[in-house]
């Protein structure tokens, strides 16, 4: 089978035939129809994220497919079974075991390239809005890279939580796309203070980052008293120092969330997340917005967009 692989971390990853593996106990055989790509695989690829196996290895962190085989032990699901399942690797390849108890039965109705690009974004924004800032309705939620893979969902699961959403994102036609998704207010943060442009809202309650650097510390200086900033990541390359005075004097929390690390301490977190958004995808509270879809042979492209911020929502490859 082909897969798209890291060999080594001084070199790009590329096709390579590969063998197809066997599922083990407690896993399952994947016929992947579409894998979800992720600023972490950029990262892996480098050897630079906290979780990159040791090389070789196949890149992908998030599949949607058809259970061909099951391991030892596993009932559920079934041989037949469309399931979405974030293994952390081996999504960009023809086929891929996957630990069975990860594995959320997809909704019919869910084309496999929504609902490959799902989890991550949607789990992410999820998971920290409501397990770690506990985001009310009512309040402001400040989105950072509000066009990105997960700054869209944000937006998104914002909305549906009842917030009140300003989106930051750089240039109209990904600020268009923000505003598709629920944003109240706009900021463009090539052309706007954003610092200022926030205060003139009213500040935010919450804050949303997966970018880090300028926009941090522009986004900080805008927080209301009692605010929660959550560190999603940092595509900017800038990981942004912390003022403690600052958080001090105006009680201000700064919350760290690796959506990953859930699979390692509590992963049911994980799995009851993806099910409820399951649930609000069937009902028509969510839009996935895929940017680009792309064959395997145009993996290394794919991984491009990301890299060059030239897409807005999802990147998916379907091998």
């Amino acid at each position: 089978m082909r897969a798209f692989q890291v060999t080594s971390h001084t070199q790009p990853p590329a096709i390579a035939d590969a063998k197809e593996p066997v599922p083990q106990e407690g896993e399952v055989l994947l016929s992947i129809a579409a894998c979800g790509l992720n600023f972490a695989d950029l990262l892996m690829a480098k050897g630079t994220y906290q979780d990159t196996p040791n090389p070789p290895f196949t890149l992908g962190m998030e599949v949607c497919g058809t259970v061909i085989a099951q391991g030892q032990g596993v009932s559920s699901p079934t041989i037949g079974t469309r399931v979405a399942v974030f293994g952390g690797q081996g999504g960009l390849s023809e086929r891929g075991v996957f630990p069975a108890d990860l594995c959320t039965p997809v909704p019919d109705d869910m084309p496999a390239e929504a609902a490959a690009g799902f989890m991550v974004a949607y789990g992410t924004s999820h998971l920290a809005l409501a397990r770690r800032a506990k985001l009310q309705a009512g309040e402001t939620l400040l989105v950072l890279g509000a066009a990105g893979g997960v700054g869209l969902t944000a937006v998104e699961v914002g909305k549906a939580m009842g917030a009140r959403v300003i989106a930051v994102a750089r240039g109209q036609k990904k600020l268009k796309a923000a505003q598709e998704a629920g944003a109240d207010h706009l900021i463009d943060c090539d052309a706007d203070d954003v610092k200022e442009a926030v205060k003139a809202l009213g500040g935010a309650d919450v804050v949303y980052d997966p970018v880090g650097g300028d926009l941090f510390k522009a986004a900080l200086g805008a927080c209301n008293r009692e605010a929660r900033i959550i560190v999603i990541g940092f595509a900017s390359g800038d990981v942004p120092p912390i003022p403690a005075n600052i958080l001090l004097v105006k009680n201000i929390s700064v919350i760290g969330f690796y959506w990953g690390g859930y699979l390692k301490f509590n992963p049911s977190a994980l799995t009851d997340s993806l099910t409820e958004l399951m649930t609000w995808y069937t009902e028509g509270r969510l839009r996935p917005h895929i940017s680009h879809v792309l064959p395997l042979d145009q993996a290394a492209e794919a991984l491009d967009l990301l890299r060059t911020r030239k897409s807005i929502g999802k990147v998916v490859v379907t091998p």
